[in-house]
């Protein structure tokens, strides 16, 4: 399964205008600090994200809006009067269209070029109830009815309508009750806006649904996917039309193949064996080897298929031949434990996993060829990994969405006010001296609320320093698919032939 699929559909409704166009080809080149353009490729999440959303008025925030084809088919059906074998002839097109077309539809906003309506559906079955849709970022998690799809009355079409920004691209994944009177046993479901029936208080509702999240799914009629951290349920991947192209994401045929091998390695530092996935590129090899170091090496090669990527990259020439060092993360609270400003950790990269991985392969030690990259807690465990190294082991760093809010002590969760004042690693890279030669590329989704903010702020303060920085964001969230291409337009940039 691969989280890179351009996903972008239409509805082939003859009154609707003509559907958007495939994403093209190519890779955009790094640009400094970018504010709205969107670099390529997301999970679907550590679930310990600070505040999301973008400000009222920016031009990619998410707003609800009336459907375009559902009002289309309300029309429709209300054109048929009360004859049900018309009704039901009419739902019977419709799903076909959208059964053929895939999800969610994609429709043009009149006078609003640089804008999408985007339908999400479920259909639904006997005693549906709820319908919830958990898409990343774009829902307020502290309000899950704000996800809530409604109902076309007296039908099966549960919907949900926003206008984006044609460069939009996320994951998603949708969760639906049923009646508690076809499902002994169950909670009482939340009335949904279409439902028919009331509301109750804020506080039950959010309790019920936050319930319901764990029963969420991909999204039967889109067939593109993703992989999710620690093995739960795949989501479901959608593309705009103008959303960056990720020329290297999806397997191709014909390309010469790496290898990939898994390892393990005792490490002092962290008083335990880790394993890491090793991929090599296909033969010959030059005299020395780039390095990657990628963390949750268990993410990349052991559920997103990274080697294809990769793949992908040497075949085009758009990298010099490359080994990649992936460790594995293990499970959430050793990731939590050992991911962030630690010591151990960056010691663990820089003190015995280059030297396991250098007397085994014809590794460069140049530094300026060496990086490590990492995205969320990892994205800032790499960033603290180029400062907090002993030597000069590590020349770049590419930091994706990184845990800012993250600094010594802190407990389990996200702590409050995480996006207030100047964070640890901004102030670290304040008060330590600047290290020559260390090149950072850091980047963060415009949906990602404070920890864009905070993205920002390093940027400002590494410029300020001296530092080589690239700064971008891409139209989306705290998301794999993002990630991925932004990886490896990270990678073209560094380390380039």
């Amino acid at each position: 399964m691969t989280p890179c699929a351009d996903a972008a559909h239409h509805a082939p409704d003859p009154a609707a205008p003509s559907g958007p166009r495939p994403a093209p080809g190519g890779t955009p080149a790094g640009r400094d600090a970018v504010p709205h353009a969107a670099v390529p490729h997301a999970a679907v999440l550590d679930g310990r994200e600070p505040a999301r959303g973008t400000p009222d008025g920016h031009s990619a925030a998410a707003r609800r809006v009336p459907s375009p084809r559902i009002a289309r088919l309300v029309a429709r059906l209300a054109a048929h009067g009360a004859d049900p074998a018309a009704h039901e002839a009419e739902l019977a097109r419709f799903w076909a269209e959208v059964a053929d077309s895939g999800t969610p539809l994609v429709e043009p906003l009149p006078g609003e070029p640089e804008h999408r309506a985007v339908t999400f559906l479920w259909r639904g079955g006997p005693g549906t109830h709820t319908v919830l849709l958990l898409a990343n970022r774009l829902i307020d998690r502290s309000d899950y009815t704000s996800g809530l799809l409604e109902r076309v009355p007296g039908t099966d079409v549960w919907h949900l309508c926003y206008r984006l920004r044609s460069d939009h691209r996320g994951s998603y994944r949708i969760a639906a009750d049923r009646d508690p009177a076809t499902r002994p046993g169950a909670p009482a479901p939340v009335p949904g806006p279409g439902s028919g029936e009331g509301t109750e208080e804020p506080s039950a509702a959010q309790t019920r649904l936050r319930a319901l999240v764990p029963s969420a799914v991909r999204d039967p009629l889109n067939p593109h996917t993703v992989a999710t951290r620690w093995h739960g349920p795949p989501g479901s991947v959608f593309a705009l039309p103008d959303a960056p192209p990720q020329p290297w994401a999806a397997r191709r045929e014909g390309v010469a193949r790496g290898t990939v091998a898994r390892h393990r390695l005792a490490s002092r530092a962290l008083g335990a064996e880790r394993e890491v996935w090793v991929r090599l590129p296909p033969r010959p090899w030059p005299a020395e080897l780039d390095v990657l170091i990628l963390l949750d090496g268990d993410m990349w090669f052991g559920q997103l298929g990274a080697e294809h990527l990769f793949d992908n990259l040497h075949a085009d020439g758009a990298v010099r031949p490359q080994a990649v060092l992936a460790p594995h993360a293990v499970d959430n609270p050793t990731r939590m434990r050992e991911f962030g400003g630690r010591q151990a950790y960056t010691d663990f990269l820089t003190e015995e996993l280059l030297p396991w991985a250098a007397a085994r392969l014809p590794l460069t030690a140049d530094p300026a060829r060496t990086t490590v990259a990492g995205q969320s807690l990892g994205g800032l465990t790499a960033l603290y990994a180029g400062l907090g190294q002993r030597g000069d082991r590590i020349g770049n760093v590419i930091g994706q969405s990184p845990s800012l809010w993250w600094h010594p002590g802190v407990g389990p969760g996200i702590p409050p006010h995480t996006g207030e004042g100047e964070q640890w690693l901004t102030r670290e890279f304040t008060t330590a001296p600047v290290r020559a030669g260390l090149r950072l590329r850091i980047d963060a989704g415009v949906h990602e609320g404070a920890m864009a903010t905070m993205t920002r702020a390093l940027h400002t303060r590494l410029r300020e320093r001296g530092y080589a920085v690239t700064h971008t964001e891409f139209n989306g969230g705290h998301d794999y698919v993002c990630w991925s291409g932004a990886l490896a337009d990270g990678l073209a940039a560094l380390h380039t032939p």
